[in-house]
């Protein structure tokens, strides 16, 4: 690995980093503003998904 490589590696990671930080930014939502039904609805279901993969993940780490 050369040193233009490693530049390359460090400057993708930075970007995505703080591209990441911007959108979760924007998306968040204000505060003291209430939540729509939709949009309760779109977090319930994601915390679900992240429940089902956690509980995925831990059966396949059992297996083994």
């Amino acid at each position: 690995m050369n040193v233009n490589q490693f530049i390359k590696i460090l400057i993708r990671m930075v970007t995505n980093r703080l591209l990441n930080r911007g959108i979760r930014r924007a998306n968040a939502p204000r505060p003291g503003s209430r939540q729509s039904p939709q949009q309760r609805a779109r977090e319930q279901a994601a915390r679900a998904a992240v429940k089902r993969a956690r509980q995925a993940a831990r059966i396949t780490r059992r297996l083994r």
